[in-house]
C-alpha cells in the first residue's frame, strides 16, 4: 500500500491505513463469492469496510473531541458489522476458516485499541488529532 506524503494529516495515521487494509481484503474477497451475492451480502460488506476509513478521514477533519469520537465511534460500529457479515460468510461457506481468522487479527488490531484509547483518553485523542496526526500511531 502505497504511503500518501503531502496529502492529508489522516493519511499518515496508522489506524486509516490498516482500515484500508481491511478494505482492500473486503473487495479482494467479495470478488469471489458467489454472484446472486453481488447486490446482497457483497455489497454490504463492501459498504461496511469503506465506512471505516471514511470514518476515521472524517473525524480526523472536525474540530470538538466530542465530534471527533463520534466518528470514532461510527468507525468502530462498521468494524463490528463487517465482523458480524464475515462470520455469515464464513457460516454460508463463501469463506475459509483461515480468511475469516486472517480477518480477524486485523480487525482486533485496529478495533481494540480504538475502544481502549476511547475509553482511557477521550479528552487526549483531540488534542492528538488537532497536533500533526503522528501521535495516534496504534488505534
Amino acid at each position: 500500500m502505497e504511503n500518501n506524503r503531502g496529502g492529508f494529516g489522516f493519511q499518515s495515521l496508522e489506524i486509516y491505513r490498516l482500515a484500508k487494509e481491511l478494505v482492500i481484503d473486503c473487495y479482494n474477497i467479495t470478488r469471489g463469492m458467489p454472484s446472486e451475492e453481488k447486490y446482497a451480502l457483497c455489497q454490504q460488506m463492501n459498504r461496511a469496510a469503506v465506512s471505516i476509513p471514511s470514518n476515521i478521514a472524517e473525524g480526523y477533519s472536525r474540530f470538538s473531541t466530542k465530534e471527533k469520537m463520534h466518528f470514532m465511534n461510527m468507525a468502530y460500529g462498521s468494524l463490528m458489522e463487517l465482523t458480524c457479515q464475515y462470520e455469515i460468510a464464513r457460516d454460508l461457506n463463501y469463506i475459509s476458516h483461515e480468511q475469516m481468522n486472517e480477518y480477524i487479527e486485523k480487525a482486533k488490531k485496529s478495533g481494540s485499541e480504538d475502544k481502549q484509547l476511547q475509553k482511557d483518553n477521550r479528552e487526549t485523542i483531540g488534542k492528538q488529532w488537532e497536533s500533526d496526526g503522528k501521535t495516534i500511531e496504534k488505534l
